[in-house]
């Protein structure tokens, strides 16, 4: 049996809740988190942010365009690679097709009882190299019963962030519906405008240093 260690390939990112590296080993290419790079006083939210993101996508096993749980040992989050592009590196203007996979493999999500919470970023959707959509990093998810009235609230809201996306770069493709829903705010979306966006916006700025543009991701 192939023993082969990890090797990495390239960083991807570094931040207070970890590193997260391209990895190659038997098993091919992969991602993984390393939270042994955090500051000893942030271990703690970021072991709670990948456990999180570790049961979300363990429960979407076997669901295309989204990461496959490879390893998940308290320390390192291992998952599979999808190749592509973050949305804001390579636009999907005027790709109605796009858009259309891409609220598909929503409701599929949404179906295995997973809401993602962080839809707005560019940064989590992919281009994939064929040209469809993935969604990546569940740190934020929620899981639960998918008739729930919470869950369909917060369905909706990943909903409204993914025609926000499409309001940008296929504006007029949107439907009458689809302008509506983006019209209508939610108690949840206002309640964190209100309350969780500043304290959001001090500690990521001010004692994290981000810079987190949201929706739009970095511009050239």
């Amino acid at each position: 049996m192939d023993t082969q260690p990890p090797v990495e390939i390239a960083a991807l990112k570094a931040d207070s809740f970890g590193r997260i590296a391209l990895m190659r080993d038997a098993r091919g290419v992969f991602v993984r988190r390393d939270l042994s790079a955090s500051p000893w006083w942030l271990r703690l939210p970021a072991w709670r942010l990948a456990r999180r993101e570790a049961r979300a996508i363990g429960q979407l096993a076997g669901l295309d365009a989204t990461p496959q749980l490879l390893a998940w040992d308290g320390v390192r989050l291992d998952r599979s690679y999808l190749e592509g592009a973050a949305m804001y590196q390579q636009p999907p203007r005027g790709d109605l097709a796009y858009f259309r996979a891409a609220r598909r493999l929503l409701q599929q999500v949404h179906r295995r009882g997973i809401a993602h919470n962080d839809l707005a970023k560019e940064a989590n959707w992919l281009v994939l190299a064929d040209g469809r959509p993935a969604v990546i990093d569940f740190q934020l998810a929620v899981r639960g019963d998918p008739r729930s009235r919470w869950m369909r609230l917060l369905a909706r809201e990943d909903l409204r962030h993914l025609l926000k996306h499409k309001r940008t770069y296929c504006p007029e493709s949107l439907t009458p519906v689809e302008r509506r829903v983006l019209k209508r705010h939610s108690w949840v979306r206002d309640a964190w405008f209100r309350t969780g966006k500043p304290v959001y916006r001090f500690v990521t700025r001010k004692l994290l240093k981000w810079e987190d543009n949201e929706g739009q991701g970095p511009r050239p």
